[in-house]
């Protein structure tokens, strides 16, 4: 073997090894280059799935007891909002009950009603339960609210509390005793000869429509009981109801409240949901005071 062919095989095998040399940085960058894309991609995927940069919802409800009313349901809850204050509480009960509510209401009463407890999560706010009363003739004063309607009360105290309130004796007697002036809506008056069994006192707006020559659709009435306010009350038709008409009525508000600290609505809503077919009645705009 010729001195020339040596030197060509040496600097062939010399080239071969520098071109897998290169070959093999190439190799190493770009799966270096792999690497970190993929590193990058389940950074950002991790940072995304990362309680800090999850936003939490702004509101959620708790649904709190359900019954059944005429041949649907209704529900009580609260809706809190993230920090878990209390926005609203409600109650709402479906299409199918509305439409099969008796026409004519139990021998030596009014109507039909349930009582509905709220979640625990409603603590912070004002009330406890909520009694829902239907009227297929309604109830006095005549030629006013003598139409079938629904009485809403929010009650402030505890059902033990409600089932003990009378009309008799010294019931009557705390019946008709006044809550301090503060404590009562200004420009709403006491009813006289207004304490119901179960409920208390009631206390109207007498600038309220129907008060006014107007047809009774919906109003908002207050309770007491033993010189305490105790509950707060939409009243709506259910003529009004029928119609699936959305309202949002401001409530007039005391200048102070018995119990401070709570969270006490400022609105009351009344509303009809055509995909879930559902009305719903709810106190909003919580403010705490």
């Amino acid at each position: 073997m010729s001195t020339r062919r040596v030197n060509a095989e040496s600097f062939q095998r010399r080239a071969l090894a520098a071109l897998m040399a290169v070959d093999r940085i190439f190799l190493r960058r770009e799966l270096f280059v792999t690497l970190a894309a993929v590193l990058m991609v389940s950074g950002l995927v991790f940072a995304q799935r990362s309680p800090k940069n999850i936003a939490a919802p702004k509101e959620r409800t708790i649904v709190g007891e359900t019954k059944p009313l005429g041949a649907g349901t209704a529900r009580s809850w609260v809706r809190l909002d993230r920090d878990g204050n209390p926005t609203a509480v409600g109650v709402t009960f479906s299409e199918n009950a509305l439409a099969t509510l008796p026409k004519e209401p139990p021998a030596g009463a009014e109507g039909v009603g349930i009582s509905l407890a709220l979640p625990a999560q409603a603590a912070k706010t004002a009330f406890k339960h909520i009694g829902l009363d239907f009227n297929p003739h309604g109830h006095e004063p005549v030629k006013i609210y003598d139409t079938a309607h629904f009485d809403f009360h929010f009650y402030m105290i505890s059902e033990a509390e409600r089932e003990a309130i009378t009309a008799t004796g010294e019931g009557l007697v705390k019946g008709n005793k006044q809550p301090a002036a503060e404590f009562i809506p200004e420009g709403y008056v006491n009813v006289p000869n207004s304490v119901v069994p179960r409920m208390g006192s009631h206390w109207v707006n007498p600038a309220g429509r129907e008060l006014n020559g107007q047809p009774f659709t919906t109003t908002f009435l207050f309770g007491s009981y033993d010189g305490r306010l105790i509950f707060a009350e939409p009243m709506i038709t259910k003529s009004f109801l029928e119609m699936k008409t959305n309202v949002t009525e401001m409530i007039k508000l005391p200048k102070s409240y018995e119990r401070p600290g709570a969270y006490y609505p400022t609105k009351y809503t009344v509303r009809y949901d055509a995909a879930a077919k559902e009305y719903t009645v709810a106190l909003e705009g919580m403010t705490l005071r």
